[in-house]
């Protein structure tokens, strides 16, 4: 992967449009991106970040404000970025989601993110030429063809040495994270999180299977009437012995029963012959009690019976009677009805009582024409009081219409004012709304120029401090170097006594060669061996590292205190805090007010649409007072000329329809009289016809008279009730009759006296006895059929339950391993295994670069031993020291060794992550920070490694405040930060 060019507008501390060559940064394989401190230098690698994923790393990513607050609101928040991958040239364009100022009226609206890719060659298989519009696509596309995740790009292409020396001193679990994000291995710890799952959703399967095999024991044993065994004795003899049991005890409940069962039948027979003996005395005394009760009553049967023939006799008589009883009810009715028409035709007017049915049906047709001629005139009467009551309302109309146009007139004219007034105060909190962030950006500043001055006591005495320290440190550096000086000096002097101290005899002199030593050189006084050089040496060189970082320190101190100074300008620190005062109570005034902005801006909204309504509704009311006057004198001119036409048609009535409902009653009354005198007739010519017609019937009946038909006749229940106990006096002596004439009841004595009491008590005594004893024999017989049942089952569940414990020791065995547990000595999960491969090779990349940095020094180790205590181990990384042959923790590494690890372990993940995923050649690489703690030999060899990095074409590009970087880089990216915003500068050379 290759970055060519970067465009950006309003994007981050950016306002305008910005761009970045990096064909041209890059021509010399290194470039130096250097800028004050918030100008804006990491925001151009997050902008290569989000041209790419539409993301941000880190923490910026969490806020999600990516849009500049310098920038013009016209100017659109876009980022684009042209690069070349695995042999495909495209760019990239990108604008994020934010809120823009509408284009007509107030307020915000939301600009949608939005993200295209255009091909500047030909286009991969598979993809369009035009290019894609939608973001999915081009993330999607994206990803492909870098071969690796946001995160993943964020680690191997952006490096950020902060991150790295965290990496390098942090525990195991720290440590675990990144790498799992890295190397995406999290499908190894759904394995582990497989089989805890599994190992517990067998745990419960075991244990309901174990409960069912205990709840299986308890049945057996309550079946049984047992109590249920200790754990360790349920088995197959405790259940062949309760089932030997319950099979002895069946046996004798059997007999039992058997015994009982005869007993029973024995004495229920006897009892059943007692009881058809004493059934048989019993039919015998009722039958004979029945006959005498009856011949007691012979003569009172007989009357019945004569009373009964007469009553037959005279039923045609009393029916005819009835229908002359019915015509005598119906002319009095009659007679009453004509009455009461008589009497009504009276009240309307019109007396009547010399006119017969005729006359009065011809009185009452007359009548009825008269009443038709007013019909249609009552139907304008009840038209003329609705339009009455209409024109009243009508009236009522125009008076509200005309009220509600001058009440709206007054509101039309009183809401100019209160327009303007809302729009003041609308003016006034947008105002403010637009000094907020610059109030707040000089708050802010002020506030850190409060906190510089009150801190700059304290860093001119650290400055003080550092240069007394580094002055000892150089004297003290000067003396131990004429300490070693004057030793070796000595050393050299006496070197020759040295050299003749390891003379012996017969030997060759080192020197010379001679086996002959005549005159021996002689010790001179004091005299400096090895040692004391060796010790004066390591004296001296650890003096001299006292010095250097003495040195460093005085210059950090140093350049503090400078940069301090230049930041307060001269000013102090209470000048500097009445100034926070005075902007802190301005910005708390102008926030108050902001947030009022929407509040009246919908106030101002609101009062717009309240005059658009009433300009509305006061049209709508004078439209209605209109129409409402024409209506009005429209209908009282009808209404006028309707009520001369009623007042002709009533005569001396109230109105017309009182007069037609006058005749109409006169017409009913007449014609009710006519119909009522004509019924009157025909009820009495027909009830003298029924009277001859009952005194007939009675003489065919064989009576005298009428009278005597009708005191021989009775009411048909009277007549029934003597039938019924005739009949029931037949068949009483009927049936008594035939009970005695029953063969089985021959020779029968109903003074027999029979014995029951003794039989039905023998029955019932031995009736319980057989059905406690069946009762017995069945409850026996349910226990072992229960128990076989429970048995069966009892016997599969243990077959069951033992090979699923086996399989769950052994799966148990297996997720303890998996998950760094049990067998598993090195306490190392599968994930943990996996993860401490990828570190072995990620340390093996690293330890090539790290030891050609140190000169062949360091070295990184990587142990999967397990952690103290138990603790997880697979992760563990440290340093080993050539000097000293010996093994170090990370932590114990100075600060520019470990920036060399961290930049050097950077570089190898970067290595082994693009290997990993199969991505693409990363020909752009950019290393954030860390090189100010370096000494000047170390930065030389830092430098000679980056040199390697841009062999074969690779740009890589340094982001550092380092100032010997300026001079040892020609090509340099500088960001200068302003009040109004942040701007590029390129330098060359």
């Amino acid at each position: 992967m290759r970055l060519h060019r970067l465009d950006l507008a309003a994007f981050g501390p950016y306002p305008g449009h910005e761009s970045v060559d990096f064909d041209a940064l890059g021509a010399d394989g290194l470039f130096l991106l250097h800028g004050d401190t918030g100008a804006g230098k990491t925001t151009l690698l997050d902008a290569v970040a989000f041209a790419l994923f539409g993301s941000v790393p880190g923490a910026r990513g969490e806020v999600r404000r990516l849009r500049c607050d310098y920038a013009d609101p016209q100017v659109a928040t876009e980022v684009s970025l042209e690069l070349t991958v695995q042999g495909h040239r495209f760019r990239i364009a990108r604008s994020p989601e934010y809120q823009r100022p509408k284009k007509r009226g107030d307020g915000f609206t939301t600009q949608p993110a939005k993200a295209s890719l255009v091909w500047l060659d030909t286009p991969p298989s598979g993809q369009p030429s035009e290019g894609l519009t939608r973001i999915d696509e081009v993330g999607r596309t994206v990803q492909r063809l870098l071969g690796m995740s946001a995160d993943q790009f964020f680690q191997v292409v952006l490096l950020p040495q902060g991150d790295f020396a965290r990496f390098l001193r942090a525990e195991t679990t720290e440590r675990e994270h990144l790498l799992e994000r890295l190397f995406g291995t999290e499908r190894f710890a759904e394995v582990e999180k497989w089989f805890r799952e599994r190992r517990q959703q067998r745990g419960r399967d075991l244990d309901d299977r174990r409960k069912a095999a205990a709840q299986l024991v308890a049945r057996v044993a309550q079946a049984a009437g047992e109590e249920p065994p200790e754990p360790d004795a349920a088995g197959e003899a405790w259940l062949a012995e309760l089932r030997g049991r319950l099979a002895e005890a069946a046996t004798a409940t059997a007999a039992r029963e058997r015994d009982a069962r005869l007993a029973c039948e024995t004495a229920e027979a006897r009892l059943a012959e007692r009881r058809a003996l004493a059934d048989r005395v019993r039919r015998v005394r009722l039958a004979t009690a029945e006959l005498a009760e009856l011949d007691e009553h012979a003569g009172e049967r007989r009357a019945w019976q004569e009373e009964a023939v007469a009553a037959r006799r005279a039923v045609p008589v009393v029916t005819e009677e009835r229908a002359a009883r019915r015509l005598e009810t119906e002319l009095r009715r009659a007679e009453t009805a004509e009455r009461d028409a008589a009497r009504a035709v009276a009240d309307l007017g019109h007396p009547a009582d010399n006119l017969d049915a005729a006359a009065l049906r011809r009185t009452a047709g007359d009548l009825q024409q008269q009443a038709g001629a007013l019909g249609h005139l009552v139907g304008e009467a009840d038209t003329q009081q609705r339009e009455l009551a209409r024109l009243a309302a009508l009236a009522d109309a125009e008076r509200d219409a005309g009220e509600r146009v001058a009440d709206l007139d007054r509101r039309l004219a009183a809401l100019p004012e209160r327009v303007r007034e809302a729009r003041e105060r609308l003016d006034e909190a947008a105002q403010a709304e637009a000094r907020l962030e610059g109030l707040r950006a000089r708050r802010d500043e002020l506030a850190a120029a409060v906190a510089d001055a009150r801190r700059l006591p304290e860093v001119e005495a650290e400055v003080e401090r550092a240069h007394r320290e580094r002055s000892d440190a150089v004297e003290a550096h000067h003396a131990a170097r004429e300490r070693l000086l004057d030793l070796r000096q000595r050393r050299l002097d006496g070197m020759a006594a040295e050299l003749a101290g390891g003379l012996v005899g017969g030997q060759p002199c080192p020197v010379c060669g001679s086996a002959e030593h005549p005159q021996p050189a002689r010790p001179v006084a004091d005299p400096v061996g090895e040692a004391d050089e060796r010790e004066a040496a390591e004296a001296e060189h650890a003096a001299q590292l006292r010095r250097q970082a003495a040195m460093e320190a005085a210059q950090a101190a140093e350049q503090r205190r400078v940069a301090l100074l230049d930041r307060l300008a001269g000013r102090g620190a209470d000048e500097l805090a009445g100034a926070l005062r005075a902007v802190a109570e301005e910005f708390d005034r102008a926030a108050e007010l902001a947030a009022q902005v929407a509040a009246r801006r919908d106030a101002v909204r609101a009062l717009e649409e309240e005059a658009e309504t009433l300009h509305g509704r006061r049209a709508s009311a004078e439209t209605d007072r209109t129409r409402v006057a024409v209506d009005r004198a429209n209908l009282a001119e009808v209404v006028a000329e309707r009520a001369e036409r009623l007042e002709r048609a009533r005569g001396e009535y109230p109105d017309v329809a009182a007069r037609r409902r006058h005749l109409l009653a006169l017409v009913d009354g007449l014609n009710a009289l006519a119909e009522a005198r004509a019924a009157r007739s025909d009820a009495a010519h027909r009830l003298a016809e029924q009277r001859d017609a009952v005194t007939a019937a009675a003489l065919r009946a064989g009576f005298v008279d009428a009278a005597e038909a009708l005191g021989a006749a009775r009411d048909d229940a009277v007549l029934t009730k003597l039938e019924e106990q005739l009949d029931e006096a037949r068949r009483r002596e009927a049936a008594a009759r035939h009970t005695l004439a029953e063969p089985e009841l021959a020779g029968i004595d109903p003074g027999t006296e029979v014995d029951l009491d003794t039989a039905e008590r023998l029955a019932r005594d031995t009736r319980a006895e057989s059905e406690t004893a069946l009762a017995a024999l069945r409850a026996a017989e349910g226990r072992a059929a229960d128990v076989d049942e429970l048995a069966v089952r009892l016997r599969a569940a243990w077959a069951e339950l033992a090979p699923a414990e086996a399989e769950f020791a052994e799966l148990d065995a297996l997720t303890d391993v998996v998950n760094g547990r049990g067998q598993n000595s090195r306490r190392m999960s599968l994930r943990s295994y996996v993860l401490a491969a990828r570190l072995a090779e990620v340390a093996a990349a690293a330890t090539q670069r790290l030891q050609r940095m140190s000169h062949g020094r360091y070295a990184f180790v990587h142990t999967d031993e397990a952690g103290p205590r138990g603790t997880r181990g697979g992760l563990g990384l440290s340093v080993l020291d050539d000097y000293s042959g010996r093994e170090r923790p990370a932590k114990t590494l100075s600060g520019g060794e470990s920036f060399l690890a961290s930049l050097s372990l950077a570089l190898g993940l970067a290595d082994v992550v693009a290997a990993e995923t199969g991505g693409a050649l990363l020909d752009t690489l950019f290393v954030d920070e860390g090189f100010g703690t370096l000494d000047a030999e170390t930065l030389d060899v830092v430098m000679d490694a980056l040199d390697e990095l841009r062999a074969g074409g690779r740009v890589v590009g340094l982001v550092s405040h380092v100032e010997e970087l300026r001079q040892r880089i020609p090509v340099r990216l500088r960001v200068r930060k302003a009040r109004t915003g942040s701007t590029l500068h390129i330098t060359a050379g």
